[in-house]
């Protein structure tokens, strides 16, 4: 029988980085990675996720063992490695599996997801994405029990999994990162928003700019960073004397959101201040309050938990929280590899905490 051999190219470890990105190198030319020729430094840096420094020194490195030629201003040809039959070739599957096409996710992390399948794809790996909204359901147990048993993949990056889907992949034990923030007591790698530290800092800005009585807008369900975000907002209100908080949550319908909006708006404790979770529902809210009178910020103070590109068209332009795309793509990019070479994301869980982003709206 054939020994099967995986074209991927190996993510160097952080110590000894030079040496380690030698061995990287070396083995992607044993493997037969690439043909003929290296790819240029720029492509080289960004599949293995070293500096140019890094990279030249391991290069020289090769080239003094003669493994590479370089001549003049020419790419690097390859002199030593074997030629691996195509038929013996297989690829590392990194599986991508969201509730339903990517049509309908947030563009900052449709970039995340588009920058994580080109890296992926230029270091070797195949990349499946799954749409799978039978997964994502209060109990999905069965589900995810045919599904993969289906599919295979050497690692799996899952999209806004709510706390059943979550406990059901943290039993099995499946190389799972997880995009969204994990609940109390689960165990998956996974990167998100630090939404307990930004809803923390919203409920003490919101005091101070006067607001004694707050809404809280989110949808239903039990997503672990719609936790994290009601923790911190009472955590912060809770020193603050003579504060109220209302959360307010729909079904992610316009006509029940609007609903519960004028609910709310009724009688003397009407909420002076809505904090809402996903732009969507934000623009939704705005124009709501709107419609009914309200005057933003004069009458009443809205601020979005989230960023998108959409909010930047809105007048007047809503105050929000946001992480820097570019970073939470590299972040992610590196802790799939990781994932996927060695069984585990060496960084665990990680918060990243967004920047308040001003505007006309509190």
């Amino acid at each position: 029988m054939k020994t099967r051999v995986s074209t991927a190219l190996k993510l160097p470890q952080r110590q000894s980085l030079v040496t380690q990105t030698v061995e990287s190198l070396r083995e992607g030319l044993e493997k037969g990675h690439w043909e003929g020729h290296l790819p240029g430094e720029r492509e080289l840096c960004e599949a293995l996720q070293v500096s140019r420094r890094t990279l030249r020194a391991a290069l020289e490195d090769l080239q003094r063992q003669g493994w590479l030629e370089v001549s003049g201003r020419q790419r690097r040809k390859i002199q030593q490695a074997p030629k691996v039959p195509r038929h013996a070739k297989t690829t590392k599957i990194i599986g991508i599996l969201n509730s339903a096409s990517f049509l309908n996710i947030p563009p900052h992390i449709a970039y995340v997801m588009d920058t994580l399948r080109s890296k992926l794809t230029a270091a070797g790996y195949a990349v499946r994405v799954y749409a799978q909204p039978g997964c994502y359901t209060a109990s999905p147990a069965r589900a995810l029990e045919k599904f993969f048993s289906e599919h295979a993949a050497t690692a799996w990056v899952v999209l806004s999994a709510e706390l059943p889907m979550q406990r059901w992949l943290a039993a099995k034990g499946l190389p799972c990162f997880l995009m969204g923030s994990p609940g109390k007591g689960i165990s998956l790698p996974s990167l998100d928003m630090d939404f307990h530290a930004a809803c923390h800092h919203a409920g003490t800005m919101l005091w101070r700019k006067g607001h004694r009585r707050i809404a809280f807008v989110v949808p239903k369900g039990q997503y672990g960073g719609d936790i994290a975000s009601e923790e911190g907002l009472r955590s912060a209100l809770s020193s603050l004397p003579g504060t109220k908080l209302r959360v307010l949550r729909h079904d992610t319908t316009v006509p029940n959101l609007c609903r519960i909006l004028d609910d709310a708006l009724r009688g003397p404790d009407a909420p002076s201040a809505f904090f809402v979770a996903r732009p969507s529902f934000v623009i939704t809210t705005m124009m709501h309050l709107m419609r009914r009178g309200k005057r933003i910020p004069q009458d009443v103070a809205v601020l979005s938990r989230d960023n998108d590109p959409t909010l930047d068209a809105t007048t007047p332009t809503i105050c929000r929280y946001g992480v820097e795309p570019r970073q939470l793509a590299s972040r992610v990019v590196l802790a799939v590899r990781q994932l996927a070479e060695n069984g585990s994301a060496a960084s665990g869980s990680v918060k990243l905490m967004p920047s308040y982003m001003p505007g006309e709206t509190v």
